[in-house]
């Protein structure tokens, strides 16, 4: 884990969600939301279970997580997000959600996104990015309400890539930033 930063909470709680740590029970879950991702063919249990068990690994070298998104009052998880190395590192890491589609237009993806925003800036970090294709509107409108500006784009085999960067210790704050589009 790079010196100085704390790891991210286990589990965080917001008005309507409880975001938890995933665990290799939750591969089920998992499968249903990578199996709609377009184009990309969903992977068998076992898959699954293996990126779980590679992401758990990860936690305990890096101290970053994504949580599985599950309603209050409810076991079953919908959605995760969280904190990946991505294409930025681990020292300005880049914020991840995906959702059922089922689950989309209410708010969930903004609600998580501010409260691992604020589980970020609990360990220390200074940065965080997000990158996004240009063809993902809905994504692009969450980062926005959660006060992400766009930085640079790059291409790369699947069109424009946005890079959006948030400042965890400056005066930004989510719910009301600059456009991102």
């Amino acid at each position: 884990m790079s010196a100085g930063y704390s790891r991210l909470e286990p589990e965080l709680m917001t008005t309507r969600l409880r975001l938890t740590m995933l665990v290799l029970d939750d591969a089920p879950y998992m499968r249903a939301i990578w199996a709609t991702r377009p184009g990309v063919p969903p992977p068998n249990q076992d898959q699954a279970v293996a990126r779980l068990a590679g992401r758990i690994a990860e936690y305990e070298l890096t101290g970053i997580h994504c949580y599985g998104m599950r309603l209050q009052g409810n076991d079953e998880v919908f959605g995760y997000c969280g904190l990946v190395t991505g294409r930025t590192g681990l020292d300005e890491p880049e914020i991840a959600y995906e959702l059922i589609p089922q689950m989309h237009n209410f708010g969930y993806a903004t609600e998580a996104a501010q409260a691992v925003i604020s589980a970020a800036r609990a360990t220390g970090r200074h940065r965080l990015w997000s990158t996004v294709g240009t063809w993902n509107i809905a994504s692009l409108r969450v980062l926005e309400k959660n006060a992400f500006v766009r930085d640079h784009s790059r291409w790369d085999k699947d069109g424009e890539i946005v890079y959006l960067r948030y400042e965890l210790q400056g005066q930004q704050q989510p719910r009301g930033g600059q456009p991102v589009a």
